[in-house]
């Protein structure tokens, strides 16, 4: 049996380390009543004077931080977004589609696609550990939102990102696939709103290249806002170089050829 993934926003998101902040916040306490014992010990009135400003600051500071979490989960703790592995075939449907794509525009023969195949699988696992990198949190990979399949998912600060990967040997994303990336994100967004969810959602397109530097330039000037007017949400797009990530995670960046 499958493990349950747990679907608390909670716990998706990235772990305060508490042990930390109860030494931390054990430490200034103790610096702080020294300094008042010894103020008054000492009989320094203005020392003391200050000390005792300071605690009672440091008192209002962490009553106000423990009602901040308290509130915090009180707000969402039960709340859960339907949140489970994207279906294998779905999956596989999804990877056939982007090859056959590929295929059409690289014209290769039909000996030749499982290592298309092989290519891009490639090409979305380094992209989204590259994604990983950058954000610094955790991301779940092949992740159904509401039933909503996504490429990969993370939580960041108050926003959730949805991220999808697309591989390009040409310099343009057909908006057929742009306008079912923009439904599939504003579904997960009525859902929060029903749930009554108060996070972000934001869509991150992640575009693997192989291109030369022309199209390059040619496929950023493409990328205007117009492809993208009818977005309920922010949208994130990241262009990384296939080439450039086999370099970082593959091959010996230093290695001389």
């Amino acid at each position: 049996m499958a493990k349950e993934l747990n679907n608390s926003l909670i716990a998706f998101g990235p772990k305060t380390s508490m042990v930390s902040l109860t030494v931390l916040g054990a430490v200034v306490l103790a610096g702080l009543l020294f300094g008042i014992i010894s103020s008054i010990i000492g009989s320094h009135w203005l020392n003391l004077a200050i000390f005792l400003f300071t605690f009672a600051g440091f008192a209002i500071f962490t009553y106000m931080s423990f009602a901040q979490g308290r509130d915090l989960a009180a707000a969402i703790g039960d709340r859960r977004i339907d949140w489970a592995s994207a279906n294998p075939e779905i999956q596989r449907q999804n990877l056939n589609i982007e090859v056959a794509e590929l295929s059409k525009i690289l014209e290769i023969e039909s000996g030749q696609i499982s290592d298309l195949q092989s290519a891009y699988i490639v090409a979305e696992n380094l992209a989204l550990r590259q994604i990983q990198q950058e954000e610094n949190v955790p991301l779940t990979r092949h992740v159904s939102l509401s039933s909503v399949p996504f490429d990969g998912a993370l939580v960041k600060n108050d926003t959730l990102v949805c991220i999808e990967v697309s591989f390009l040997v040409a310099p343009d994303v057909r908006q057929e696939k742009i306008d079912a990336m923009l439904s599939k994100i504003k579904l997960v967004k009525t859902a929060f709103e029903n749930l009554r969810i108060e996070m972000k959602v934001r869509l991150m397109l992640v575009l693997v290249t192989q291109l030369t530097p022309e199209d390059d330039a040619h496929l950023r000037s493409v990328l205007n806002t117009k492809r993208f007017s009818s977005t309920p949400v922010d949208i994130d797009i990241r262009l990384l170089d296939f080439e450039a990530l086999q370099r970082i995670y593959v091959t010996d960046g230093n290695s001389q050829s």
